[in-house]
């Protein structure tokens, strides 16, 4: 089970983790170790409620397909272990990101006061800048 938060969590089920080549300087242990992981979770066929589903599958990630599966490349380490479970923090963070929802912002107006503030401060302003300027003749 991956757990998400104390009421949510993921069965190992849903969760497929793969073993591929790294990319990048390793020499001899690079090329015949597989440590790093693709972690694939599909999100249409997952458990998680329905409206995280939605949310998860709205947004604009680059690791989340047009199928609807989130891929995760996890490489960091040289050990497989390691990329296992940093690929599952990853998806954790994605999961979590989703459940929190923000509180509607309600657009608020400047008092009046503030308005005539900011009229009288401009003209204070522009008065001091016209006795800058040349006298008239």
């Amino acid at each position: 089970m991956l757990k998400i938060s104390a009421s949510l969590s993921i069965p190992e089920e849903e969760i497929e983790i793969a073993g591929v080549r790294a990319s990048g300087p390793g020499g001899q242990h690079g090329d015949k170790a597989s440590t790093a992981v693709h972690l694939r979770f599909d999100v249409h066929a997952s458990s998680l409620p329905q409206h995280y589903r939605e949310r998860l599958l709205e947004r604009s990630d680059h690791r989340i397909t047009k199928d609807g599966v989130v891929v995760i490349k996890a490489q960091e380490f040289r050990s497989r272990e390691l990329n296992e479970e940093a690929a599952r923090e990853r998806l954790r963070e994605l999961i979590r990101s989703v459940t929190v929802t923000r509180k509607p912002r309600k657009p608020t107006r400047p008092s009046r006061r503030a308005r005539q503030r900011r009229i009288s401060e401009k003209k204070q302003r522009g008065k001091i800048k016209s006795l800058r300027k040349a006298p008239d003749d």
